[in-house]
């Protein structure tokens, strides 16, 4: 196991929650583990999202403190696309750049799990998508769904898009985003998903501010995961 791409149907689905989530797991078996953000818009310095997956996984930035600029690349103030917020700032998103900040976390831990920004298909540059970055940088993908009404389109779109690029897609989590959705739906949209994709569905996390009752409801997913890594 080297790298593991989370990569959202669209953006806020639960994309940080489960990098966070998944990296504390593997740390509890024994994997040194790190993350990683290519792109964080809307941010300081340093990349809000990776703040959140050191609190899950239980980590301070003094535990990182020799690979800070490796784990968040490219940051930029204005919340948009990267494209767009790049341009702003004017600073191209390279490739190149990302691939050597992702060898140079290679160098010292077992697992990189990278968090996507947004969607597959948002353009990181004027002609360039994040899935075309992933392809390029061979990453396998645990695509992560936003369960609510529509996410089957979504999530149809995305591995419809990984398998036209034949990107290696882990398997896919259902993140519920709302507590007012009926709960037939909820239930439906992963079935249907696994049906017409054959690709495997790990579960469902529940709508919840409670870390401790989210780590309780992603154990079982997240060892399934790590079983099929």
């Amino acid at each position: 196991m080297r790298a593991i791409f989370v990569a959202g149907t669209d953006t806020c689905v639960g994309k940080t929650i489960v990098t966070g989530l998944l990296g504390s797991l593997l740390i509890d078996n024994d994997y040194r583990v790190i993350t990683q953000k290519w792109v964080q818009t809307g941010s300081g310095r340093f990349s809000q999202d990776i703040r959140r997956h050191m609190k899950l996984m239980e980590k301070e930035e003094a535990d990182y403190s020799d690979y800070l600029p490796l784990m968040s690349p490219y940051t930029f103030k204005f919340a948009s696309s990267p494209h767009l917020a790049g341009r702003l700032e004017g600073a191209a998103i390279n490739i190149d750049t990302i691939k050597r900040s992702l060898a140079g976390l290679f160098k010292h831990f077992d697992t990189v799990i990278i968090e996507g920004t947004g969607g597959l298909m948002v353009p990181l540059s004027e002609d360039r998508l994040l899935v075309d970055f992933i392809k390029e940088l061979r990453l396998p993908v645990l695509l992560v769904a936003g369960n609510k009404l529509g996410a089957i389109n979504h999530a149809l779109l995305s591995i419809e898009a990984l398998r036209a690029r034949n990107i290696k897609i882990i398997g896919t989590i259902f993140n519920n985003t709302a507590n007012d959705v009926d709960k037939i739906i909820l239930k439906d949209n992963p079935r249907m998903v696994g049906a017409l994709t054959g690709t495997e569905v790990f579960g469902t996390l529940p709508y919840a501010r409670n870390m401790n009752l989210l780590r309780k409801h992603f154990a079982p997913i997240g060892n399934k995961i790590i079983n099929k890594l």
